[in-house]
Protein backbone atom coordinates (compact mmCIF):
# COMPACT_ATOMS: atom_id res chain seq x y z
CA UNK A 1 0.00 0.00 0.00
CA UNK A 2 1.36 3.25 -0.74
CA UNK A 3 0.40 6.80 0.59
CA UNK A 4 1.35 9.97 -1.41
CA UNK A 5 2.70 12.04 1.86
CA UNK A 6 1.88 15.11 -0.29
CA UNK A 7 -1.79 14.30 0.29
CA UNK A 8 -1.87 12.81 3.87
CA UNK A 9 -3.99 15.02 5.73
CA UNK A 10 -1.52 15.48 8.79
CA UNK A 11 1.33 16.41 6.45
CA UNK A 12 -0.22 18.85 4.62
CA UNK A 13 2.45 22.34 4.80
CA UNK A 14 -0.75 24.41 4.95
CA UNK A 15 -2.24 22.72 8.02
CA UNK A 16 -0.36 23.42 10.79
CA UNK A 17 -0.92 20.95 13.37
CA UNK A 18 -2.69 21.64 16.54
CA UNK A 19 -0.55 21.94 19.64
CA UNK A 20 -0.36 19.39 21.99
CA UNK A 21 -0.92 20.37 25.94
CA UNK A 22 1.45 18.96 28.41
CA UNK A 23 0.98 19.45 32.37
CA UNK A 24 2.97 21.58 33.88
CA UNK A 25 5.94 20.43 35.26
CA UNK A 26 5.46 22.55 38.37
CA UNK A 27 2.22 20.42 39.36
CA UNK A 28 3.19 18.32 42.67
CA UNK A 29 2.45 14.87 39.89
CA UNK A 30 5.57 16.37 37.47
CA UNK A 31 7.45 18.27 39.68
CA UNK A 32 10.90 16.82 40.15
CA UNK A 33 12.11 17.93 43.82
CA UNK A 34 15.41 18.54 44.38
CA UNK A 35 16.32 18.57 48.10
CA UNK A 36 19.46 21.65 49.13
CA UNK A 37 22.77 20.19 49.84
CA UNK A 38 22.41 16.73 49.62
CA UNK A 39 24.52 14.42 47.77
CA UNK A 40 22.73 10.68 47.50
CA UNK A 41 19.36 10.32 49.21
CA UNK A 42 19.13 6.69 50.36
CA UNK A 43 15.20 5.60 51.93
CA UNK A 44 12.25 7.77 51.84
CA UNK A 45 9.02 7.99 54.24
CA UNK A 46 6.39 10.60 54.01
CA UNK A 47 5.49 12.26 57.78
CA UNK A 48 2.94 15.06 57.56
CA UNK A 49 3.19 17.51 54.92
CA UNK A 50 7.20 16.58 54.35
CA UNK A 51 9.20 13.94 52.81
CA UNK A 52 11.66 12.40 55.21
CA UNK A 53 15.18 10.81 53.63
CA UNK A 54 18.47 9.97 54.85
CA UNK A 55 22.02 11.75 52.64
CA UNK A 56 24.02 8.14 53.14
CA UNK A 57 27.16 10.78 51.89
CA UNK A 58 26.71 13.27 54.93
CA UNK A 59 24.31 11.24 57.78
CA UNK A 60 21.85 13.85 57.47
CA UNK A 61 18.61 12.86 58.08
CA UNK A 62 16.80 15.56 56.47
CA UNK A 63 13.16 16.69 56.12
CA UNK A 64 11.96 17.76 52.35
CA UNK A 65 9.38 20.04 51.54
CA UNK A 66 8.12 18.44 48.09
CA UNK A 67 6.59 22.35 47.17
CA UNK A 68 9.67 24.05 47.97
CA UNK A 69 12.86 21.53 47.96
CA UNK A 70 13.28 23.47 51.31
CA UNK A 71 15.69 21.06 53.78
CA UNK A 72 16.15 20.77 57.06
CA UNK A 73 18.49 18.50 58.92
CA UNK A 74 16.71 16.70 61.45
CA UNK A 75 19.65 15.33 63.32
CA UNK A 76 22.78 17.84 63.40
CA UNK A 77 24.37 16.39 66.50
CA UNK A 78 24.25 13.02 65.34
CA UNK A 79 25.13 12.44 61.34
CA UNK A 80 27.77 10.04 62.43
CA UNK A 81 25.36 7.53 63.15
CA UNK A 82 22.82 8.01 59.83
CA UNK A 83 26.35 7.59 57.79
CA UNK A 84 25.70 5.00 54.79
CA UNK A 85 22.60 4.74 55.82
CA UNK A 86 20.81 1.93 53.48
CA UNK A 87 17.02 2.36 53.98
CA UNK A 88 14.41 4.45 55.84
CA UNK A 89 10.56 4.33 57.23
CA UNK A 90 8.73 6.54 59.41
CA UNK A 91 5.62 4.11 61.43
CA UNK A 92 3.90 6.77 64.06
CA UNK A 93 6.65 8.68 65.45
CA UNK A 94 9.14 6.23 65.16
CA UNK A 95 11.79 6.24 62.24
CA UNK A 96 13.36 3.37 61.12
CA UNK A 97 16.87 2.91 59.10
CA UNK A 98 19.25 0.24 58.18
CA UNK A 99 22.72 0.57 58.34
CA UNK A 100 25.50 -1.96 57.58
CA UNK A 101 24.23 -5.38 58.85
CA UNK A 102 22.15 -3.86 61.63
CA UNK A 103 18.32 -1.91 61.69
CA UNK A 104 17.70 0.79 64.15
CA UNK A 105 14.81 3.19 65.29
CA UNK A 106 14.72 6.43 67.15
CA UNK A 107 12.51 9.86 67.16
CA UNK A 108 12.86 13.10 66.29
CA UNK A 109 12.71 14.11 69.38
CA UNK A 110 15.79 12.24 70.52
CA UNK A 111 17.28 10.89 66.62
CA UNK A 112 19.88 8.45 68.85
CA UNK A 113 19.74 5.25 67.01
CA UNK A 114 18.19 2.26 69.01
CA UNK A 115 19.17 -0.82 68.11
CA UNK A 116 16.50 -3.46 66.81
CA UNK A 117 18.39 -6.27 64.76
CA UNK A 118 21.29 -7.41 62.86
CA UNK A 119 21.14 -9.37 60.02
CA UNK A 120 24.42 -11.87 58.97
CA UNK A 121 24.66 -9.80 55.74
CA UNK A 122 24.08 -6.45 54.90
CA UNK A 123 20.65 -4.97 55.43
CA UNK A 124 19.24 -2.71 52.39
CA UNK A 125 15.72 -0.96 52.53
CA UNK A 126 13.02 -1.04 55.76
CA UNK A 127 9.39 -0.81 55.82
CA UNK A 128 7.16 -0.70 58.86
CA UNK A 129 3.31 -1.60 59.10
CA UNK A 130 1.46 -1.96 62.93
CA UNK A 131 3.20 -4.84 64.23
CA UNK A 132 5.65 -6.21 61.43
CA UNK A 133 9.00 -4.96 60.57
CA UNK A 134 10.05 -5.73 56.41
CA UNK A 135 14.13 -5.78 55.94
CA UNK A 136 15.49 -6.11 52.61
CA UNK A 137 18.64 -8.07 52.32
CA UNK A 138 20.23 -8.52 48.50
CA UNK A 139 23.08 -10.44 49.55
CA UNK A 140 20.69 -13.09 51.23
CA UNK A 141 18.12 -12.56 48.19
CA UNK A 142 15.21 -12.37 50.67
CA UNK A 143 13.08 -9.33 52.13
CA UNK A 144 13.04 -10.50 56.06
CA UNK A 145 9.79 -10.00 58.65
CA UNK A 146 10.06 -9.03 61.77
CA UNK A 147 7.73 -8.55 64.56
CA UNK A 148 8.14 -5.38 65.95
CA UNK A 149 7.43 -6.02 69.67
CA UNK A 150 9.98 -9.14 70.05
CA UNK A 151 12.36 -8.76 67.06
CA UNK A 152 11.97 -12.24 66.00
CA UNK A 153 11.77 -12.88 62.36
CA UNK A 154 8.50 -14.41 61.54
CA UNK A 155 8.85 -15.00 57.77
CA UNK A 156 10.82 -13.92 54.93
CA UNK A 157 10.29 -13.86 51.20
CA UNK A 158 11.86 -13.87 47.88
CA UNK A 159 13.57 -10.81 46.76
CA UNK A 160 11.80 -9.42 43.36
CA UNK A 161 14.59 -8.54 42.15
CA UNK A 162 18.52 -8.97 41.93
CA UNK A 163 19.20 -4.96 43.05
CA UNK A 164 19.98 -3.62 46.58
CA UNK A 165 15.51 -2.66 47.40
CA UNK A 166 13.89 -0.39 49.54
CA UNK A 167 10.62 -0.95 50.96
CA UNK A 168 7.03 0.80 51.53
CA UNK A 169 4.11 -0.48 52.63
CA UNK A 170 0.17 0.77 51.70
CA UNK A 171 -2.53 -0.70 52.86
CA UNK A 172 -2.25 -4.82 51.90
CA UNK A 173 1.05 -3.78 49.59
CA UNK A 174 4.32 -4.13 49.96
CA UNK A 175 6.56 -1.84 47.61
CA UNK A 176 10.04 -2.38 47.00
CA UNK A 177 12.31 -0.57 44.22
CA UNK A 178 15.16 -2.30 43.27
CA UNK A 179 18.23 -0.04 42.50
CA UNK A 180 19.20 -2.41 39.80
CA UNK A 181 16.46 -3.24 37.94
CA UNK A 182 15.05 0.10 38.18
CA UNK A 183 12.10 -1.23 39.10
CA UNK A 184 8.90 -0.97 41.43
CA UNK A 185 7.33 -4.23 42.20
CA UNK A 186 3.61 -4.17 44.48
CA UNK A 187 3.50 -7.03 45.84
CA UNK A 188 1.33 -8.87 48.40
CA UNK A 189 2.81 -8.39 51.80
CA UNK A 190 1.02 -11.69 53.93
CA UNK A 191 2.28 -13.62 50.88
CA UNK A 192 5.41 -12.13 48.81
CA UNK A 193 3.28 -12.62 45.24
CA UNK A 194 4.06 -10.03 42.62
CA UNK A 195 0.80 -8.70 41.32
CA UNK A 196 2.97 -6.37 39.28
CA UNK A 197 6.19 -4.54 38.15
CA UNK A 198 6.23 -1.08 36.92
CA UNK A 199 9.65 0.82 35.29
CA UNK A 200 10.83 3.85 36.88
CA UNK A 201 11.53 7.25 34.34
CA UNK A 202 15.13 7.39 35.39
CA UNK A 203 17.77 4.83 37.07
CA UNK A 204 18.96 3.89 40.48
CA UNK A 205 15.92 4.25 42.26
CA UNK A 206 16.77 4.26 46.22
CA UNK A 207 14.06 5.01 47.98
CA UNK A 208 10.09 4.98 47.79
CA UNK A 209 7.17 6.24 49.47
CA UNK A 210 3.43 7.33 49.49
CA UNK A 211 2.61 10.63 49.99
CA UNK A 212 -0.81 12.31 50.36
CA UNK A 213 -1.09 15.80 49.97
CA UNK A 214 -3.07 17.13 53.25
CA UNK A 215 -4.97 19.92 51.35
CA UNK A 216 -6.18 18.17 47.82
CA UNK A 217 -5.70 14.67 49.43
CA UNK A 218 -4.35 13.70 46.45
CA UNK A 219 -1.71 10.44 46.73
CA UNK A 220 1.62 10.75 44.80
CA UNK A 221 3.71 7.70 44.50
CA UNK A 222 7.56 8.96 45.31
CA UNK A 223 11.18 7.60 44.27
CA UNK A 224 13.80 8.49 45.49
CA UNK A 225 17.34 8.46 42.78
CA UNK A 226 20.68 8.57 43.90
CA UNK A 227 23.57 8.13 40.98
CA UNK A 228 25.83 10.05 39.49
CA UNK A 229 26.45 12.13 36.24
CA UNK A 230 29.27 13.08 33.96
CA UNK A 231 29.90 16.59 33.40
CA UNK A 232 32.81 18.95 32.21
CA UNK A 233 35.10 20.53 35.21
CA UNK A 234 36.48 23.83 34.47
CA UNK A 235 39.62 24.46 35.99
CA UNK A 236 41.16 27.39 35.11
CA UNK A 237 44.43 26.64 36.28
CA UNK A 238 44.74 23.78 35.22
CA UNK A 239 47.24 23.19 31.45
CA UNK A 240 43.62 21.23 30.47
CA UNK A 241 41.20 23.72 31.71
CA UNK A 242 38.36 21.59 30.80
CA UNK A 243 37.96 18.36 32.73
CA UNK A 244 35.53 15.28 32.63
CA UNK A 245 34.63 14.28 35.80
CA UNK A 246 31.65 12.82 37.81
CA UNK A 247 29.86 14.49 40.67
CA UNK A 248 26.65 13.08 42.49
CA UNK A 249 23.10 13.59 41.13
CA UNK A 250 19.87 13.16 44.02
CA UNK A 251 16.48 14.19 43.21
CA UNK A 252 12.95 12.91 43.96
CA UNK A 253 10.30 12.40 41.01
CA UNK A 254 6.71 11.13 41.16
CA UNK A 255 6.25 7.65 39.41
CA UNK A 256 3.03 7.08 37.51
CA UNK A 257 1.43 3.69 36.57
CA UNK A 258 -1.76 2.08 34.97
CA UNK A 259 -2.13 -1.55 35.19
CA UNK A 260 -4.09 -3.15 32.52
CA UNK A 261 -4.60 -7.03 34.25
CA UNK A 262 -5.94 -8.06 30.84
CA UNK A 263 -3.41 -7.22 28.70
CA UNK A 264 -1.14 -8.32 31.35
CA UNK A 265 1.08 -4.72 31.44
CA UNK A 266 1.69 -2.04 33.28
CA UNK A 267 2.20 1.55 31.51
CA UNK A 268 4.78 3.80 33.58
CA UNK A 269 5.83 7.84 33.28
CA UNK A 270 5.58 8.74 29.58
CA UNK A 271 7.53 11.53 27.22
CA UNK A 272 6.54 13.44 24.42
CA UNK A 273 9.49 13.41 21.95
CA UNK A 274 10.76 14.58 18.76
CA UNK A 275 12.57 12.44 16.86
CA UNK A 276 14.02 13.10 13.51
CA UNK A 277 15.95 10.66 10.98
CA UNK A 278 17.54 12.72 8.27
CA UNK A 279 20.27 11.19 4.97
CA UNK A 280 22.74 13.71 4.26
CA UNK A 281 23.51 12.43 0.52
CA UNK A 282 27.00 12.19 0.63
CA UNK A 283 28.65 9.61 -1.91
CA UNK A 284 32.38 8.48 -1.20
CA UNK A 285 32.56 8.65 -5.31
CA UNK A 286 30.89 9.95 -7.42
CA UNK A 287 27.47 7.73 -8.67
CA UNK A 288 24.72 8.34 -11.42
CA UNK A 289 21.84 6.06 -11.06
CA UNK A 290 18.27 6.31 -12.50
CA UNK A 291 15.06 5.34 -10.19
CA UNK A 292 16.14 5.40 -7.10
CA UNK A 293 14.12 4.09 -4.50
CA UNK A 294 15.39 4.72 -0.62
CA UNK A 295 13.44 3.25 2.00
CA UNK A 296 13.40 4.09 5.52
CA UNK A 297 11.13 3.00 8.17
CA UNK A 298 9.26 5.17 10.40
CA UNK A 299 7.71 4.50 14.04
CA UNK A 300 5.21 1.90 14.77
CA UNK A 301 2.20 2.24 17.05
CA UNK A 302 2.40 0.03 20.14
CA UNK A 303 0.75 -0.37 23.36
CA UNK A 304 3.81 2.17 25.00
CA UNK A 305 4.13 4.29 21.78
CA UNK A 306 2.00 6.71 20.11
CA UNK A 307 2.83 8.35 16.59
CA UNK A 308 1.40 11.62 17.06
CA UNK A 309 2.46 12.77 13.52
CA UNK A 310 4.95 12.16 10.91
CA UNK A 311 6.43 14.80 8.52
CA UNK A 312 9.07 14.83 5.78
CA UNK A 313 12.11 16.22 5.62
CA UNK A 314 14.04 17.93 2.80
CA UNK A 315 11.79 16.07 0.21
CA UNK A 316 8.08 14.50 -0.01
CA UNK A 317 7.80 10.80 0.18
CA UNK A 318 5.56 7.72 -0.19
CA UNK A 319 4.36 5.74 2.44
CA UNK A 320 4.39 2.32 2.05
CA UNK A 321 3.09 -1.14 4.50
CA UNK A 322 5.73 -3.70 4.31
CA UNK A 323 4.36 -7.17 7.20
CA UNK A 324 2.19 -4.40 8.72
CA UNK A 325 5.06 -2.01 9.28
CA UNK A 326 5.08 2.08 7.80
CA UNK A 327 8.25 2.55 5.39
CA UNK A 328 9.32 6.23 4.35
CA UNK A 329 9.47 5.19 0.51
CA UNK A 330 12.05 8.29 -1.38
CA UNK A 331 11.90 8.15 -4.97
CA UNK A 332 14.93 9.80 -7.33
CA UNK A 333 14.35 10.32 -10.81
CA UNK A 334 18.01 10.63 -11.19
CA UNK A 335 20.77 10.51 -9.02
CA UNK A 336 23.65 12.75 -10.23
CA UNK A 337 27.16 12.89 -9.47
CA UNK A 338 28.08 15.60 -6.87
CA UNK A 339 24.36 16.04 -6.00
CA UNK A 340 23.52 17.13 -2.29
CA UNK A 341 20.45 16.60 -0.88
CA UNK A 342 18.88 16.25 2.79
CA UNK A 343 16.05 14.22 2.97
CA UNK A 344 14.03 12.08 6.17
CA UNK A 345 11.36 12.66 8.32
CA UNK A 346 10.18 14.14 11.86
CA UNK A 347 8.07 12.44 13.62
CA UNK A 348 6.14 13.27 17.27
CA UNK A 349 5.77 10.09 19.71
CA UNK A 350 4.58 9.47 22.80
CA UNK A 351 6.60 7.55 24.81
CA UNK A 352 6.10 5.37 28.05
CA UNK A 353 7.74 2.50 30.06
CA UNK A 354 6.20 -0.97 29.83
CA UNK A 355 6.88 -4.16 31.78
CA UNK A 356 4.74 -7.07 31.02
CA UNK A 357 4.13 -9.58 33.70
CA UNK A 358 3.39 -13.25 32.67
CA UNK A 359 4.31 -16.87 34.90
CA UNK A 360 5.75 -20.17 33.64
CA UNK A 361 2.01 -21.82 34.14
CA UNK A 362 0.54 -18.77 31.89
CA UNK A 363 2.32 -19.65 28.65
CA UNK A 364 1.98 -23.47 29.59
CA UNK A 365 -1.76 -22.91 28.79
CA UNK A 366 -0.25 -21.13 25.57
CA UNK A 367 -1.08 -22.83 22.35
CA UNK A 368 0.98 -24.30 19.81
CA UNK A 369 2.72 -21.75 16.97
CA UNK A 370 0.83 -21.50 14.22
CA UNK A 371 2.33 -22.91 10.54
CA UNK A 372 2.78 -18.99 9.30
CA UNK A 373 4.42 -18.32 12.21
CA UNK A 374 7.04 -21.00 12.02
CA UNK A 375 7.45 -20.31 8.48
CA UNK A 376 8.33 -16.56 9.34
CA UNK A 377 10.00 -16.96 12.61
CA UNK A 378 12.02 -20.05 12.72
CA UNK A 379 13.92 -19.80 9.61
CA UNK A 380 17.46 -18.44 9.05
CA UNK A 381 16.49 -15.07 7.03
CA UNK A 382 19.60 -12.96 8.24
CA UNK A 383 22.40 -14.88 7.97
CA UNK A 384 22.49 -16.74 11.23
CA UNK A 385 24.29 -19.48 10.96
CA UNK A 386 21.42 -21.64 12.14
CA UNK A 387 22.88 -25.27 10.18
CA UNK A 388 26.26 -24.77 11.72
CA UNK A 389 27.77 -27.22 14.79
CA UNK A 390 29.15 -24.80 17.02
CA UNK A 391 25.20 -23.23 16.51
CA UNK A 392 23.39 -25.91 17.34
CA UNK A 393 25.61 -27.38 19.53
CA UNK A 394 24.55 -23.82 21.73
CA UNK A 395 21.13 -23.73 21.06
CA UNK A 396 21.08 -27.44 22.96
CA UNK A 397 23.17 -26.63 25.37
CA UNK A 398 21.60 -23.22 26.16
CA UNK A 399 18.29 -25.28 27.18
CA UNK A 400 19.12 -28.71 27.96
CA UNK A 401 15.84 -30.16 28.62
CA UNK A 402 13.46 -26.94 29.62
CA UNK A 403 10.15 -26.82 27.58
CA UNK A 404 8.27 -24.15 29.22
CA UNK A 405 8.31 -20.68 26.36
CA UNK A 406 9.20 -18.56 29.03
CA UNK A 407 11.97 -20.40 30.86
CA UNK A 408 13.82 -21.33 27.83
CA UNK A 409 13.96 -17.83 26.23
CA UNK A 410 15.29 -16.80 29.60
CA UNK A 411 17.58 -19.67 29.13
CA UNK A 412 18.61 -18.72 26.12
CA UNK A 413 19.01 -15.09 27.49
CA UNK A 414 21.19 -15.63 29.98
CA UNK A 415 23.43 -18.35 28.17
CA UNK A 416 24.25 -15.48 25.47
CA UNK A 417 24.75 -12.93 28.60
CA UNK A 418 27.18 -15.49 30.07
CA UNK A 419 29.20 -16.08 26.46
CA UNK A 420 29.35 -12.70 25.08
CA UNK A 421 31.02 -9.43 26.83
CA UNK A 422 29.62 -6.02 25.08
CA UNK A 423 31.89 -4.53 22.32
CA UNK A 424 31.08 -1.81 19.92
CA UNK A 425 32.53 -3.16 15.81
CA UNK A 426 32.49 -1.61 12.84
CA UNK A 427 30.71 -4.33 11.54
CA UNK A 428 28.25 -7.38 12.32
CA UNK A 429 29.80 -11.00 12.24
CA UNK A 430 27.55 -13.93 11.89
CA UNK A 431 26.04 -15.46 15.40
CA UNK A 432 29.48 -18.82 15.23
CA UNK A 433 31.97 -16.37 14.79
CA UNK A 434 30.34 -14.00 17.45
CA UNK A 435 30.19 -16.94 19.96
CA UNK A 436 33.28 -18.26 19.16
CA UNK A 437 35.05 -14.75 19.94
CA UNK A 438 33.24 -14.08 22.89
CA UNK A 439 32.76 -10.44 22.57
CA UNK A 440 29.62 -8.65 20.82
CA UNK A 441 27.97 -5.28 19.81
CA UNK A 442 24.32 -5.29 19.97
CA UNK A 443 23.62 -6.56 16.71
CA UNK A 444 25.82 -9.24 17.43
CA UNK A 445 24.07 -10.30 20.78
CA UNK A 446 20.74 -9.67 18.80
CA UNK A 447 22.27 -12.64 16.27
CA UNK A 448 22.78 -14.88 18.67
CA UNK A 449 19.83 -14.74 20.57
CA UNK A 450 17.58 -15.10 17.75
CA UNK A 451 19.55 -18.52 15.98
CA UNK A 452 19.04 -19.91 19.07
CA UNK A 453 15.57 -18.90 20.23
CA UNK A 454 14.43 -19.83 16.96
CA UNK A 455 15.93 -23.40 16.88
CA UNK A 456 14.38 -24.35 20.20
CA UNK A 457 11.29 -23.27 18.75
CA UNK A 458 10.63 -19.76 19.36
CA UNK A 459 9.57 -16.96 17.20
CA UNK A 460 11.47 -14.24 17.39
CA UNK A 461 11.88 -10.52 15.63
CA UNK A 462 14.17 -7.66 15.81
CA UNK A 463 13.47 -4.32 16.80
CA UNK A 464 15.52 -1.02 16.63
CA UNK A 465 16.73 1.42 15.74
CA UNK A 466 17.40 4.16 18.58
CA UNK A 467 17.42 4.64 21.96
CA UNK A 468 16.62 8.93 23.37
CA UNK A 469 19.27 10.12 25.14
CA UNK A 470 19.04 10.28 28.93
CA UNK A 471 17.96 11.72 31.62
CA UNK A 472 14.44 12.11 31.08
CA UNK A 473 14.95 16.09 32.92
CA UNK A 474 17.06 17.57 30.03
CA UNK A 475 14.04 18.50 28.04
CA UNK A 476 14.07 21.16 25.33
CA UNK A 477 17.32 20.39 23.82
CA UNK A 478 18.19 18.45 20.89
CA UNK A 479 19.52 15.06 21.80
CA UNK A 480 21.87 13.13 19.31
CA UNK A 481 21.98 9.22 20.44
CA UNK A 482 25.64 8.17 19.84
CA UNK A 483 24.73 4.72 18.02
CA UNK A 484 21.94 2.87 16.83
CA UNK A 485 20.34 0.10 18.74
CA UNK A 486 18.58 -2.82 18.13
CA UNK A 487 16.89 -5.51 20.37
CA UNK A 488 14.41 -8.47 19.93
CA UNK A 489 10.68 -9.59 20.49
CA UNK A 490 9.80 -12.99 20.98
CA UNK A 491 6.24 -14.63 20.45
CA UNK A 492 3.90 -16.14 23.04
CA UNK A 493 1.19 -17.82 20.90
CA UNK A 494 -2.49 -16.46 22.20
CA UNK A 495 -1.30 -13.31 22.85
CA UNK A 496 1.64 -11.64 20.91
CA UNK A 497 5.32 -10.43 20.89
CA UNK A 498 6.72 -9.38 24.04
CA UNK A 499 9.80 -7.45 24.16
CA UNK A 500 13.36 -8.40 25.51
CA UNK A 501 16.42 -6.34 25.42
CA UNK A 502 19.74 -7.56 24.06
CA UNK A 503 22.64 -6.67 25.96
CA UNK A 504 22.16 -3.93 28.39
CA UNK A 505 20.97 -6.22 31.08
CA UNK A 506 24.22 -8.13 31.51
CA UNK A 507 25.41 -5.62 34.19
CA UNK A 508 26.29 -8.48 36.71
CA UNK A 509 29.75 -10.36 35.82
CA UNK A 510 28.69 -13.71 35.70
CA UNK A 511 25.01 -12.90 36.88
CA UNK A 512 22.21 -13.17 38.57
CA UNK A 513 21.13 -10.93 35.84
CA UNK A 514 18.10 -8.47 35.80
CA UNK A 515 14.77 -9.16 34.38
CA UNK A 516 13.92 -5.28 33.95
CA UNK A 517 14.08 -5.60 30.36
CA UNK A 518 12.81 -9.01 29.52
CA UNK A 519 9.13 -8.05 28.74
CA UNK A 520 10.03 -4.50 29.11
CA UNK A 521 11.10 -1.79 27.54
CA UNK A 522 11.84 1.60 29.41
CA UNK A 523 10.63 5.08 27.66
CA UNK A 524 13.71 6.00 25.93
CA UNK A 525 13.48 3.11 22.81
CA UNK A 526 11.88 4.46 19.65
CA UNK A 527 9.99 1.24 18.48
CA UNK A 528 10.82 1.34 14.49
CA UNK A 529 11.41 -1.61 11.94
CA UNK A 530 9.73 -4.83 13.75
CA UNK A 531 10.99 -7.83 11.87
CA UNK A 532 11.91 -5.54 8.78
CA UNK A 533 14.67 -3.99 7.79
CA UNK A 534 15.20 -0.29 8.69
CA UNK A 535 17.29 1.10 5.40
CA UNK A 536 16.79 -0.36 1.95
CA UNK A 537 18.26 0.95 -1.57
CA UNK A 538 16.19 -0.09 -4.52
CA UNK A 539 16.78 0.25 -8.48
CA UNK A 540 14.52 -1.30 -11.66
CA UNK A 541 17.48 -3.52 -12.83
CA UNK A 542 18.52 -4.35 -9.24
CA UNK A 543 22.36 -3.16 -10.43
CA UNK A 544 22.75 -1.01 -7.50
CA UNK A 545 25.29 -2.35 -5.65
CA UNK A 546 26.73 0.34 -3.40
CA UNK A 547 26.24 0.66 0.55
CA UNK A 548 23.81 2.96 2.33
CA UNK A 549 27.02 4.15 4.17
CA UNK A 550 28.89 4.80 0.53
CA UNK A 551 26.15 7.17 -0.33
CA UNK A 552 24.88 9.23 2.80
CA UNK A 553 25.86 10.05 6.50
CA UNK A 554 22.56 10.16 9.16
CA UNK A 555 21.66 12.97 11.28
CA UNK A 556 19.45 11.62 13.89
CA UNK A 557 18.31 13.91 17.10
CA UNK A 558 16.00 13.92 19.51
CA UNK A 559 14.17 16.52 21.71
CA UNK A 560 11.95 15.58 24.82
CA UNK A 561 9.05 18.20 25.08
CA UNK A 562 8.08 17.23 28.31
CA UNK A 563 6.11 14.62 30.91
CA UNK A 564 2.64 13.03 29.77
CA UNK A 565 -0.41 13.21 32.30
CA UNK A 566 -0.02 9.66 33.82
CA UNK A 567 -1.31 6.61 32.08
CA UNK A 568 -4.99 5.69 31.85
Amino acid sequence: MLLDSTQSEQLKPNSPPEPIALPSRFSPQHRTIRPIGVYALHGLAAMGDDLIAVDAVRGYLVKVDPASDNTTVLNPHNVQDFLDAAGLAVWEDTIWFTRDHDVFSCTLADPTPKHFATLPYPADGVAVWQSTVYVACQKSGYILIFDRRTGQQITRFAAPGVGAENLSVRDEELWVCDRTEQTVYCMDRATGEVNFSILTPFDSPSGIAFYTDSQTQETILYVAYAGEEAYIRDDPNSEDPYQLSFRDRTFIHPLHFHVDKDKHYALSNGYLIEMSYIEELLPLEEVQVNGLEWRIALPADTPRQTVKRVEPIGMPFQEEIQEGQRVAVFKFDSLQPDEGRLFGWKALLEVRGIKYRFTFDDVDRAPALSAEFQSRYLVDDDELAMDTPVIQAAAQEAIGTETNLLRKILKVRNYVYDRLSYGIKPHIDTPDVALERGVGSCGEYVGLLLALARINGIACRTVGRYKCPQPADRQGVPLQPDFNHVWLEFYVPGFGWLPMESNVDDVIEGGPYPTRFFMGLPWYHAEIAKGIPFETLKTPDASFDLSIGDLAINHIRFTILGELAPPT
